[in-house]
């Protein structure tokens, strides 16, 4: 297993964990004077800066991304908000490609309406056609742009709202019928405060290996956790056992960064500088 005590090597920054501190354009240069030299930023907070502006500053610093948040959210109550989704994800993938990003995440999406409190249907059988279909249609267009897809289950927690493919064996089942070659066009992104207690975990990221294991997101489960989406702990402040996973990770070929994706109330109260730097301490110490 990699050696990541002596510095911030194989260590990325989702933008989420300090979105509500600084701009991404201020996000950049605090990771590059950290010697940080990886990103994971969202579509929102490049669109507040400006796409060039983005890729500029991100070639000026030398930080480059360790993926770019986010595709998916597929499933709509009618054939016009599903062509919709398709048009976004288009767009999406263009924006990943100009920002040189190695992959471009999917939060594949629900119950269409359910993140409002009022969901068109409960059919959760034809939101997961729906992800289905949207993911082989925007493959075909992300083949042509040289962009991979990495698929992103959540916890089932979020089944509703948020995510229709809550297990990395869901998603891995959805590659080998998508991309049987495994061409590396479609793979997965493991983020641990969604998978951590599937005891099949061990299993299928072998199953995934090298091809498929696009992304990898750490943070940590607190107990108690007081909100289900906005108190993800700190490394080393919950129960995953980080380094048993990353051992299984790179076991199975994955050569790529422990991109810290932390959303937190706590956190984002804290000064941005504070929240960087104990990110990099856990990154040596813990993860």
């Amino acid at each position: 297993m990699r050696d990541f005590s002596a510095g911030p090597q194989g260590l990325s920054i989702n933008t989420a964990t300090v979105r509500k501190q600084w701009k991404l354009d201020r996000i950049i240069d605090e990771c590059a004077r950290r010697d940080i030299r990886a990103i994971s930023p969202w579509r929102d907070q490049v669109a507040a800066v400006g796409l060039d502006a983005v890729a500029r500053r991100l070639r000026d610093a030398g930080v480059a991304l360790s993926g770019y948040c986010r595709g998916g959210f597929y499933p709509a109550k009618d054939a016009s908000g599903l062509a919709a989704a398709l048009a976004d994800n288009r767009q999406a993938v263009d924006e990943a490609r100009a920002l040189n990003a190695p992959c471009l995440v999917l939060v594949v999406g629900s119950l269409p309406g359910a993140l409002d409190g009022h969901a068109a249907h409960k059919d959760i059988g034809r939101a997961r056609g729906e992800v289905r279909d949207g993911i082989a249609a925007t493959l075909e267009y992300a083949r042509q742009a040289g962009m991979p897809l990495a698929i992103e289950p959540l916890h089932p927690m979020q089944a509703a709202e948020r995510a229709c493919i809550n297990t990395l064996e869901q998603a891995l089942d959805l590659c080998d019928e998508l991309d049987p070659a495994r061409s590396g066009a479609l793979g997965v992104a493991v983020d641990l405060y969604h998978v951590w207690w599937d005891p099949k975990l061990a299993a299928q990221i072998a199953r995934a290996g090298r091809e498929r294991l696009l992304a990898y997101h750490v943070c940590d489960w607190l107990t108690p956790t007081r909100d289900l989406l906005n108190d993800r702990g700190m490394m080393g402040d919950g129960v995953i056992e980080l380094r048993k996973v990353r051992g299984w990770m790179e076991a199975a070929g994955y050569a790529g960064h422990a991109e810290v994706e932390i959303f937190s109330d706590h956190w984002w109260a804290q000064p941005g500088e504070q929240v960087l730097d104990t990110c990099l301490a856990r990154h040596r110490s813990v993860v």
